[in-house]
């Protein structure tokens, strides 16, 4: 494996934020980018935004002398319009390190710091930390940490970090990589179709011997994924059949394993029979709440709040539905993004 460079602080950063009609959240993420005293440019691609995004983006640069304003044009073919966006600020970007994140992100004070202390003391060139999820309405706390409990299972941070391990994954909400191991992988054309680009990203570092830490991002970065339901339903369709259901066995066989594992069968199946003898209702009832409990514990164990146990079942559903929904569009062949439309294959 390849042995990473020493980092020291004296290293600056480059951050990178696509935008594609982010007027609502764009200015609380430059604000708080801003604040990073090792943050030396803020490059801000403007992905044809048909809102206000773009004068919200002239006032920020014309506040803050950080900050560049990029323009996409026409997106290529076999690109992923995120990844087309942020290959052209990284193009532009003169930082040691860059620093790629979403326009929905808030960075709490001294994060910079504590990621490039993180990147010297784990000998690691790329640190990415999942972020804090801020949830406001009831289907934001049903599905959210459901999700990011079963994400936490499947990629055990422990797996990720060691370098002997297979097991590779980052968050695209916060991924800071060492500029010259990014070009060295080829950056984000390496990637230009991938829908999970931060997971491919980090296999491709893996794979070259670039250390890597992922980690909770709990101190770090704070983020509000969705405002509404509907964008909920399209970004988990997006996202979550190849997180969650393409595992080995062939991609129909994950997704029913994956089911079988999270809802509660027996005591679904056993409460209508408590019509027939109470004690199946209490029964039922009982491993019902064994399965409530244990949720809790998981929540905790991610960093959410164990009260939002009380959204298991609504959790439940939301999960198996969204993610047969995914595996139904990769079946399909396409998925829908912001408006774009993105080919997808299920794979093997």
């Amino acid at each position: 494996m390849a042995v990473p460079h020493e980092t020291n602080f004296s290293m600056t950063v480059s951050a990178i934020l696509p935008a594609r009609n982010e007027e609502a959240t764009i200015a609380a993420a430059v604000e708080s980018l801003a604040s990073q005293p090792e943050i030396e440019e803020i490059i801000v691609i403007n992905d044809q935004s048909t809102d206000g995004t773009a004068a919200a983006l002239q006032q920020l640069s014309s506040r803050f002398a950080q900050v560049r304003v990029l323009e996409t044009k026409e997106l290529p073919a076999g690109w992923v319009g995120k990844n087309f966006a942020v290959s052209l600020g990284a193009a532009q970007a003169t930082g040691d390190w860059l620093l790629f994140t979403d326009a929905d992100g808030v960075h709490l004070p001294g994060s910079t710091t504590r990621a490039l202390a993180d990147a010297a003391e784990h000998r690691a060139g790329l640190v990415s930390y999942s972020p804090e999820q801020e949830t406001h309405f009831w289907w934001e706390k049903a599905l959210i940490p459901f999700v990011y409990t079963r994400l936490g299972r499947k990629y055990s941070y422990q797996e990720v970090n060691h370098p002997d391990s297979p097991a590779a994954a980052a968050s695209g909400q916060y991924l800071l990589i060492r500029r010259e191991d990014y070009l060295r992988l080829g950056g984000h054309a390496a990637v230009a179709g991938e829908v999970l680009e931060d997971v491919a990203l980090a296999r491709l570092a893996k794979e070259a011997g670039v250390g890597l830490y992922f980690v909770s991002g709990s101190g770090i970065i704070r983020v509000r994924m969705y405002r509404t339901f509907a964008a909920m339903w399209q970004g988990w369709t997006k996202n979550l059949f190849p997180l969650m259901g393409g595992m080995t066995g062939g991609p129909s066989r994950g997704v029913g394993r994956e089911l079988f594992r999270v809802v509660p069968w027996i005591p679904l199946l056993l409460l209508p029979l408590a019509l027939l003898h109470l004690i199946w209702g209490v029964l039922g009832i009982a491993l019902l709440a064994g399965r409530h409990a244990a949720y809790a514990a998981d929540l905790r164990r991610n960093r959410f709040s164990g009260g939002l146990a009380l959204y298991y079942l609504l959790g439940v559903t939301l999960y198996a539905a969204v993610l047969l929904n995914s595996e139904w569009r990769y079946a399909r062949g396409s998925v829908t993004w912001k408006g774009r439309e993105y080919p997808v294959s299920r794979g093997s």
